[in-house]
């Protein structure tokens, strides 16, 4: 089996790439040129050039696939051009998935999102059956992920065979550019968080998402959500334990939502507006702070046997890739995660 994979040179699809080769499959990587390959080491796979928005290059790199996963997307919480990050999101989404349909692949697992998935605000876990609009997030990443989904459905009913995965937040290795939560790791490292949000997350070893894909390939109903995940956890629980793993004492006091969010919008005009940087406060991530992300993964536990590998050690092992790969510059921790 050949399958290709999107999206090899960033956080999951690297992950996944490396899960495939690991298990013998046939692996080929759809790589944009100039991308960094550096964290793919000697992996046997073999690579192609192309881009989710030129559709020739798409079909080229399916010949002589059975298997399509499409891990690729833009992950970003602030972008000097957010079309690009619903071009790459969306409508490269369709262009992959059209040319998956052209070539007749067996199945197609698609990467989507937990942003996609609804919360009730309450003390309700979100599952796969809970929905929300585009209206109701904040950001063009979060947005995009929502109407890219929309389009794996549509072209479900069609007739393609399309599962959808829904990772909630990896933590781990690899993390080369970093994504949020990778920032949030190295800024921790670094000594740039001085105080606390009081949110939660779905956190889940990024090891277990890319083997969660291979079970979705494997296993997965066409159509169906299975939401990739492990442990709800608050924020004060990760900061203790990257406390301990690092050495680096966590912040001890929770700062206001509404301070934050001000802090957001000085720092995006500051460094987004003015320097042309990625703000290290984007509004959209503080925005989405103010829910608790909590989720109910037992669906993917039950249909596909997803692992549920402690946390801790993803924890632990993303520390030591940060600190062995020079993201870490201020780092006055030494603690057990060396």
């Amino acid at each position: 089996m050949r399958a290709l994979v999107t999206g090899a040179s960033g956080f999951i699809g690297g992950n996944l790439a490396r899960e495939l080769v690991r298990q013998g499959y046939q692996v080929r990587a759809l790589i944009r040129r100039g991308s960094n390959l550096g964290h793919l080491g000697q992996l046997k796979l073999e690579t192609m050039e192309g881009d989710l928005l030129d559709e020739n290059s798409l079909e080229r790199a399916l010949e002589g696939c059975s298997h399509l996963f499409h891990a690729a997307a833009l992950y970003t919480f602030w972008s000097k051009n957010p079309q690009l990050v619903y071009d790459t999101n969306v409508r490269g989404t369709e262009n992959i998935l059209k040319a998956a349909g052209k070539k007749g692949l067996q199945k197609i697992v698609y990467t989507s999102s937990e942003s996609v998935i609804g919360i009730d605000g309450g003390s309700t876990l979100g599952d796969e059956r809970m929905q929300v609009s585009p209206g109701h997030v904040h950001g063009a990443y979060k947005k995009s992920k929502i109407m890219a989904e929309q389009v794996a459905l549509r072209m479900h009913r069609e007739g393609l065979p399309v599962v959808i995965v829904n990772p909630t937040t990896p933590v781990g290795p690899y993390d080369v550019k970093p994504t949020p939560t990778g920032r949030m790791v190295t800024d921790y490292l670094n000594g740039r968080m001085f105080a606390c949000i009081r949110t939660g997350l779905n956190v889940v070893d990024v090891e277990d998402v890319a083997k969660g894909h291979i079970l979705a390939m494997q296993k997965g109903r066409s159509g169906q959500r299975y939401l990739l995940g492990n442990r709800n956890m608050t924020l004060r629980e990760i900061m203790t334990i990257l406390e301990k793993i690092s050495g680096i004492r966590a912040p001890r006091f929770y700062i206001p939502y509404a301070l934050a969010l001000g802090a957001g919008y000085v720092d995006e005009f500051v460094e987004g507006t003015v320097m042309g940087r990625y703000p290290r406060i984007p509004v959209s991530a503080v925005k989405a702070s103010r829910h608790v992300r909590h989720f109910d993964c037992s669906k993917a536990v039950q249909e596909l046997d997803m692992p549920q590998t402690p946390v801790e050690g993803a924890f632990e092992r993303a520390v030591r890739w940060f600190r062995d790969n020079g993201y870490v510059h201020h780092d006055k921790g030494g603690g057990d995660g060396r």
